[in-house]
């Protein structure tokens, strides 16, 4: 029987529309609010050192708001730890951060620092958040998340994403071809494997076929498609695109 594949709607980006201006609006716990009755299975949200989008306060109020699980995205820092250890959220995905870089432009380096986050992520287990590690399609680093005791990765599609968006196809296929060994490994090892990042209506069939994969998490994409059609409107067509793959690969 196929697992059912869960759909994690990042708001990050409703935070930097605020922020473009200053205020309150809009508001990025009203849409993760719109997102939980949009059919979203959990609320993502990347609070970067430098703030860029979303805030302490968002954090906060996503925690005190919502009812569906928060996936706290976070850089591997002390600073970040007591904060997630502060609100103990469902979930904590470490990414890779850049000052410079407009968005995570490529997986955690598990493999390369595997002591230190195993020691990093000790007491957010022992604080009962589910620690995911967001890499690339890579063995060494499936192999090294499960070594350091991460239950969760979430593979980088970005380059697929990529690839299908400037029509490289052959790129595309191989990247697919990636994402989709290291599913089955992932899961074969134990892992429970998510995959994000780029992923849009078009983009999004082929990884939501993959019987491995339990949870995408997208946001750009979806915030976008928000201008033109409403939050709503945008998830709940993402949410057919994603259950029509799984249903069409059963």
């Amino acid at each position: 029987m196929t697992e059912p594949l869960r759909l994690g709607v990042n708001i990050d980006h409703v935070a930097t529309v605020r922020n473009a201006r200053g205020g309150d609006n809009p508001d990025p716990v009203r849409a993760a609010q719109v997102a939980e009755a949009a059919g979203a299975d959990g609320i993502t949200a990347h609070l970067r050192e430098d703030r860029r989008h979303i805030s302490d306060a968002d954090i906060a109020g996503l925690m005190s708001a919502l009812t569906k699980p928060l996936n706290f995205e976070m850089a591997a820092t002390d600073e970040m730890q007591a904060i997630a250890l502060r609100h103990r959220p469902h979930a904590v995905c470490l990414v890779p951060e850049k000052r410079e870089e407009r968005t995570t432009e490529g997986g955690l380096d598990v493999a390369g620092n595997d002591n230190a986050l195993g020691a990093f992520i000790a007491p957010l287990r022992d604080a009962g958040c589910r620690v995911s590690m967001f890499i690339a399609a890579d063995k060494a680093q499936l192999d090294a998340s499960a070594r350091i005791g991460a239950p969760v990765v979430e593979l980088h599609a970005g380059a697929y994403a990529d690839a299908w968006a400037e029509a490289r196809w052959d790129d595309r296929d191989a990247e697919l071809a990636k994402i989709t060994d290291m599913a089955a490994y992932g899961a074969a090892i134990g892992l429970e494997v998510h995959v994000g990042h780029g992923l849009t209506y078009d983009s999004v069939g082929p990884i939501a076929a993959l019987p491995q994969v339990r949870e995408l998490n997208i946001g750009h994409f979806i915030i976008g498609e928000a201008i033109f059609v409403g939050l709503d409107a945008a998830i709940k067509k993402m949410r057919h695109c994603m259950d029509q793959a799984r249903a069409d690969s059963a």
